[in-house]
């Protein structure tokens, strides 16, 4: 007669399981919380303490660490030594093991958890049984989703065991369970002991669907969720209309909330290709869409919009002028999505905690052979910023220079921002010589120069942006300084009348 071993902290669907084994001439031993509901439903069960002549200690710490459990689990049944090993020592074999293990990931997500209630919940018996049984998956089954309970209990009933094929593949899914669950569980000490590049860095992510195709469509792809906080995040959007995203909707949808985050009052972001190609903020959520639309009317077209203010009906109408593949925000009226939805190909994403800011999260960028690591860019200034010209900025300048510098740390290097008005009208980015990125910006810009500011990711090299910007209007600059010809870019904004702040800090993405 087969064995199956069951002891599961997720009950869902074990009983059934247990009762179509039984009918299939299986013995089940059971322990704890599993074995009392098995045998609530009726279901004969062996206890562990009968197999292992041992009863549970330290209030269950220690159950089925022991010979005769993994004796029968991990002996080779194809050789003759292992064989007579386990006959002489009267072991039994196990044949199947169902078991999923304490809920480590759920406690570590409670508000206000004990580190005492996280310790209880860290599996010791589980994983050393569940890797005992994939190691020798030739010869046993091992079960640890629920999901897998038909296709186990199918083959049974077709051929009275499982195939090879079929206990390898529940042997890999055991292996990616534990090395997740123990990187919850590193991650968790690395975190209270305030570490955040280990010797030894171990990421976890949960899958979250796979996605049409990547980057280019012979690509394939999928997103993972990481653990932990993801409100405010794509990993937590609830999609309310359209079809299903692809790999690009999700990076820019993502640079494009990311931007957002830096703005408190109404604002609309507009991105193409993870670049803005629009920021407006006003008094209202309209008058802020109107802003970032006439910053560049024509990238914006099949871009992605994101606004962190509810969107009625007239935002809605206004946005339906146009083609927009998403559009982002923490919720819609019943009138707004009404009119969205005339949109067949639009996609509306509800976040509703999309001014979150706070991440732990690591930035991860992949290269070939290994990965870069660093955290968030999460400062936007130092206290210590100052304005280094004769001309201090006016009060309009200077909510339209810090407007400006939000922008600015969100674009790709070289990257600078115009604006006026708390409004994007010219954007230089992705460059590789600053110049050429204020040449950029200032021919975006057009006429709407005249009296606008400029905000910089980095320090100005030279006196030609200097130049270039007080040819075509430019009243006011924000940059980092620290270059070594900073006493010349100040003498020229000086000799022009452009008032210039230096940050300190500066905020180039790659």
């Amino acid at each position: 007669m087969k064995r199956a071993l069951i002891s599961v902290f997720h009950k869902e669907g074990v009983v059934e399981f247990a009762r179509e084994l039984k009918k299939l001439g299986w013995e089940i031993i059971s322990t704890g919380g599993t074995s009392k509901i098995l045998k609530e439903a009726g279901i004969d069960i062996i206890e562990v303490e009968d197999v292992t002549n041992f009863p549970e200690i330290l209030d269950g710490r220690v159950k089925t660490l022991n010979p005769y459990i993994h004796g029968g689990l991990l002996y080779r049944r194809d050789d003759p030594s292992h064989v007579k090993t386990v006959e002489d020592m009267n072991i039994k074999p196990i044949h199947m093991v169902v078991n999923n293990l304490y809920p480590f990931e759920e406690t570590i997500k409670k508000q206000g958890v004990s580190h005492e209630e996280v310790i209880e919940n860290i599996d010791i018996g589980g994983p050393s049984m569940i890797r005992a049984a994939a190691k020798n998956y030739k010869d046993v089954t091992v079960i640890v989703d629920p999901k897998d309970y038909d296709l186990v209990l199918n083959e049974l009933r077709e051929k009275g065991e499982t195939k090879l094929e079929t206990r390898r593949y529940l042997a890999r899914k055991v292996f990616n369970y534990t090395a997740y669950y123990d990187t919850l569980i590193s991650n968790y000490f690395n975190d209270i002991e305030g570490v955040i590049f280990p010797d030894k860095l171990t990421l976890a992510y949960k899958s979250k669907e796979e996605l049409r195709y990547g980057e280019n469509p012979h690509q394939k792809a999928a997103f993972y969720k990481e653990v932990g906080k993801k409100e405010g995040t794509l990993a937590g959007a609830v999609q309310l209309h359209g079809k299903e995203l692809s790999f690009n909707n999700i990076n820019d949808a993502n640079g494009c909330i990311e931007i957002l985050k830096e703005f408190d009052e109404p604002t609309v972001v507009a991105v193409k290709h993870t670049n803005p190609c629009g920021i407006g903020s006003g008094e209202n959520l309209l008058e802020a869409y109107n802003k970032a639309y006439e910053c560049d009317k024509v990238s914006i077209f099949g871009g992605i919009i994101a606004a962190n203010r509810k969107v009625d009906k007239d935002v809605a109408e206004r946005i339906n002028e146009i083609f927009i593949e998403i559009i982002i925000a923490p919720s819609f009226t019943d009138e707004a999505i009404e009119v969205l939805t005339q949109k067949k190909n639009i996609r509306i994403l509800k976040l509703e905690n999309i001014m979150d800011k706070e991440y732990k999260e690591l930035d991860v960028k992949k290269v070939l052979g290994g990965i870069l690591v660093q955290d968030r860019d999460s400062v936007l200034l130092k206290d210590d910023f100052q304005v280094v010209t004769n001309r201090k900025p006016t009060e309009k300048e200077l909510e339209d220079l810090l407007f400006a510098w939000k922008a600015a740390k969100n674009v790709k290097s070289n990257g600078v921002i115009i604006a006026k008005d708390r409004a994007t009208i010219g954007i230089g980015l992705g460059e590789v010589n600053r110049v050429w990125a204020v040449e950029n910006a200032i021919s975006r810009a057009g006429d709407k120069v005249k009296g606008a500011v400029l905000a910089s990711d980095g320090f100005f090299p030279f006196t030609d942006s200097i130049e270039l910007l007080a040819k075509a209007g430019v009243t006011a600059i924000i940059q980092p300084g620290g270059s070594v010809k900073d006493k010349e870019v100040i003498e020229e904004a000086n000799k022009n009348n452009i008032a210039m702040i230096f940050t300190g800090i500066r905020h180039f993405k790659h």
